[in-house]
């Protein structure tokens, strides 16, 4: 797949080079730092969130290969490229798997071709779309994944930036396309731990990026799995569903629940 390659503008900061400077990636610019650095200030928990996100998406990657048997992967809003993106986890696993990423930020399809990568027996493509327009996601999706067999549909802190109640209906029009054993993981950001740290990151966010983003409750996530199997350990903070650690601490929260559900 080629890709165009639109125009960077490195003197503005951007949401998803910030957040790729969080998770400790190199594909950011001086003031996509500077601005980093101004919200971890305001929110200290903003990097172990961040870092906590993408230890959530290997998890549950890797119980969805292992233990669902899932080999296909719809994976919109996918942000920058760091490590372990969906593919690499799964095809680690599968090499067969095959992943579908999506995302409209033009930061991100000038990366795409770091997306593609794949082993030879498994299959990735990148769709330039918008969370917004789930038929079109869809259709395009369509020449990679094969709608007759389960798919996990992955959301991280992507429904997030639909900042009105249009999110539920989009998020299930997604999960209407897909049969009976596919998977929602989901997962985004709320104001639990530390609430007034949670809307001054917003406000800052929101104030130096052109891609707005709401905090929501645990009740209004739970909204998104209407109609799912909630698995254990249920709608928790990232870092407690199914941590790595058999150990007895229980690990701290961060201000990011998710959950990973089946579709009977």
């Amino acid at each position: 797949m080629s890709v165009e390659r639109p125009p960077v503008n490195s003197s503005a900061p951007h949401s998803a080079r910030i957040w790729n400077y969080w998770l400790g990636g190199k594909d950011c610019y001086e003031i996509d730092r500077q601005v980093g650095d101004q919200i971890a200030a305001a929110n200290p928990g903003i990097l172990d969130t961040a870092r906590a996100q993408r230890a959530f998406l290997v998890r549950a990657v890797e119980y969805l290969v292992r233990d669902a048997g899932i080999r296909q992967f719809l994976d919109v809003g996918t942000g920058l490229p760091t490590a372990d993106n969906t593919h690499e986890v799964a095809q680690r696993l599968l090499p067969e798997a095959r992943i579908v990423y999506v995302d409209h930020d033009p930061v991100v399809l000038v990366h795409a071709e770091a997306l593609l990568t794949s082993t030879p027996e498994g299959a990735t493509d990148y769709i330039d779309a918008d969370l917004r327009d789930p038929d079109g996601i869809l259709e395009q999706a369509a020449r990679t994944l094969d709608f007759t067999q389960p798919v996990a549909l992955i959301l991280l802190g992507i429904a997030a930036h639909v900042t009105d109640d249009s999110v539920y209906g989009i998020v299930h029009r997604l999960l209407d396309a897909l049969p009976s054993g596919s998977h929602l993981v989901f997962c985004d950001s709320t104001e639990i731990v530390h609430p007034e740290q949670q809307r001054a990151m917003v406000e800052q966010w929101n104030e130096a990026s052109d891609n707005p983003r709401v905090n929501r409750s645990p009740d209004q996530l739970a909204r998104f799995f209407d109609g799912l199997e909630m698995l254990e350990p249920g709608l928790v903070s990232t870092t407690r569903w199914r941590p790595a650690s058999s150990g007895a601490e229980v690990p701290a929260e961060v201000d990011n629940f998710g959950a990973v559900a089946r579709k009977p």
